[in-house]
């Protein structure tokens, strides 16, 4: 497996070649830093722990400065494993996007943007009770019976009910590749991914 991390900037369409339109996010990869590399030998597993964005030493305890500082690099915001890593790197080297060429098979993962407390249309696509009439009101949005009362005298568990909706961990699968900026550190990847403009996203191959 090979990834790196980046920082999601927006969406984009780009035009191929004959006429077709494509929806893309675009996705800012500076080059990331080999901070770690674990072992089977000495953590039981293989890995390369990847980072980017530098922090304040202010900021940043002891324990962090020190451990950068084996990389020959100041204190990282964004610090991420990738297990079985498939490129060979030594402690203190760079990954770049260089490692994805256009038209490869990714995956993306992220945070979901947060919506904070939902009803159960917009959390779970209820339709509602359809009509305003005959009396009806202010039960348009409303979730309707949840149970019974003599049996099973109780509510199920996993019932979809209203609550908290977003923020989750998301990986989006089966994303290509449409273009690579290596200039700008841009990639342009087709569809949709997880997150607010900014937020930090994995790209996984």
């Amino acid at each position: 497996m090979k990834g790196i991390i980046g920082k999601k900037i927006g969406m984009t369409s780009i035009f191929a070649a004959d006429g077709k339109q494509t929806a893309c996010t675009i996705v800012e990869v500076a080059p990331n830093t080999v901070t770690q590399i674990k072992t089977q030998e000495t953590d039981g597993y293989s890995a390369v722990q990847l980072a980017i964005g530098d922090k304040k030493e202010k900021h940043a305890t002891k324990a962090e400065i020190n451990h950068f500082a084996k990389a020959q690099t100041p204190a990282k915001k964004f610090v991420k494993e990738f297990r079985n890593y498939s490129i060979e790197k030594n402690l203190g080297e760079t990954v770049t996007i260089d490692i994805f060429s256009e038209g490869d098979s990714v995956e993306v993962v992220g945070t979901t943007k947060g919506k904070g407390f939902q009803g159960v249309v917009k959390r779970h696509g209820f339709s509602g009770v359809g009509e305003a009439s005959h009396g009806q009101h202010d039960r348009q949005r409303a979730p309707g019976s949840i149970g019974g009362s003599s049996y099973p005298s109780r509510v199920f568990k996993g019932m979809r009910m209203a609550g908290r909706m977003g923020g989750d961990r998301v990986k989006m699968k089966g994303l290509k590749v449409v273009k690579i900026f290596s200039e700008k550190n841009y990639i342009l990847i087709s569809g949709s991914v997880p997150g607010h403009n900014g937020s930090i996203v994995l790209i996984q191959k």
